[in-house]
């Protein structure tokens, strides 16, 4: 790396996007990926799909015992 870097022409937030959404990887273990993929495949949706309303259901069960 050099010792000092001229930033006296870069343009402040060039790339700053304040409406952006960050999409965070989830890793599942490999039982429970295997188990959900073949669920997935068997009802003819994506994975992410399954995931997703497997959650929605947990979430309500979660808000119905409140």
């Amino acid at each position: 790396m050099k010792k000092e870097y001229d930033f006296s022409r870069g343009t402040r937030g060039k790339f700053h996007k304040p409406d952006a959404t960050l999409n965070l990887p989830v890793y599942l273990d490999a039982d429970v990926l295997d188990y959900i993929a073949a669920k997935a495949k068997t009802k003819g949706v994506e994975v992410n799909d399954m995931v997703n309303d497997l959650l929605r259901k947990d979430i309500d069960l979660i808000e119905g015992v409140k």
